[in-house]
């Protein structure tokens, strides 16, 4: 058994049993992949793939085990790596992050430039997409932090870190008649179309939640996966936008006005989410700490050495910033 077979079966089942596009993304040949794959299956006795013809079908149940031990030694390889590079040098190697936009776009910047001023020699990835996909990445290895407030909690080899609070704001132009209200009620919000987050994005759940709560049903004319687009169709008066409160730029935003919502809509937590495994570089726990200076190392090694969502458990005291 070689560890080139392990990544060759590990990698397919990435690319969806697709060995043409496996062999392009690891810069080999089809042929031999597949060679290298029967081989594998020939020294274990059992098929890892079924087949129709050449072409793969599905992972058969040996294989689905297979493949998930694979991964496991795959990520033990690469936590063997970090060791050595973190012992030859702490201040070089890499950092992969996986994030959605607003907090890529609102809320990492400052954090971002500071990082790669003290450490120039690390080399910083960001991937975006949805909350899912984001923890999807991290939970395979393909991301070494998951940063959102939706859908970590659905991957149970992922650490939670809770690294602060945030809620919403109301956005409408200047003469709407929401901004000469006095206190904002949900029943008055529940009359005009409202341009917000696709589900699943951006705490969405907890809007959907309290309108729910209150026998609402909220008239979502346009939802969006990020507050620019949110913000450009509130200005074409589409609908009143309901953002991030962090999403607002006082300067470029300064044609539309920000209600407090606050006292409509619970409050969300945005999360670091880590594989339960990762061996932890020097500067990856000075990159958490920056983000979320409650998070000190002896507490994220805490967090990583409990059980599956025990981590909670140590938060449990903790006061979270608000943003």
């Amino acid at each position: 058994m070689k560890l080139q077979q392990l990544r060759y079966i590990w990698e397919v089942t990435r690319h969806n049993l697709n060995v043409s596009a496996t062999a392009q993304s690891l810069f080999t040949s089809q042929p031999g992949i597949s060679k290298q794959i029967r081989l594998l299956e020939d020294e274990l006795g059992v098929e890892i793939f079924a087949r129709s013809g050449k072409h793969l079908t599905r992972v058969t149940p040996a294989g689905e085990s297979i493949v998930e031990l694979a991964g496991e030694v795959l990520r033990t390889v690469d936590n063997i790596k970090q060791v050595a590079q973190e012992h030859s040098d702490e201040r070089r190697g890499s950092l992969s992050l996986a994030t959605t936009h607003t907090q890529a776009r609102y809320a990492l910047p400052p954090l971002i430039g500071e990082f790669t001023r003290k450490y120039p020699d690390v080399a910083l990835h960001m991937q975006q997409g949805t909350p899912k996909q984001i923890a999807q990445m991290v939970s395979e290895g393909l991301a070494d932090f998951a940063i959102c407030t939706e859908s970590l909690e659905l991957f149970n080899d992922l650490v939670l870190l809770p690294c602060y609070r945030w809620n919403r704001c109301i956005l409408v132009p200047e003469d709407h008649p929401l901004a000469k209200l006095g206190e904002l009620t949900l029943e008055r919000l529940a009359e005009y179309p409202l341009v917000t987050y696709v589900f699943g994005f951006t705490g969405r759940s907890q809007l959907d939640e309290a309108f729910r709560a209150k026998g609402l049903t909220p008239n979502v004319v346009l939802t969006a996966a990020d507050a620019d687009v949110i913000k450009t169709y509130v200005r074409l008066g589409m609908g009143v936008g309901i953002v991030a409160r962090m999403a607002i730029d006082p300067e470029a935003d300064d044609d539309l006005v920000p209600l407090d919502a606050s006292h409509l809509f619970a409050s969300s937590i945005t999360k670091v989410g880590i594989r339960r495994g990762t061996f932890m570089r020097s500067y990856m726990y000075d990159f958490i700490q920056r983000f979320a200076p409650h998070l000190d190392r002896d507490l994220i090694d805490a967090a990583l050495a409990a059980g599956p969502r025990h981590e909670q458990a140590l938060f449990t005291d903790v006061e979270l910033p608000v943003r």
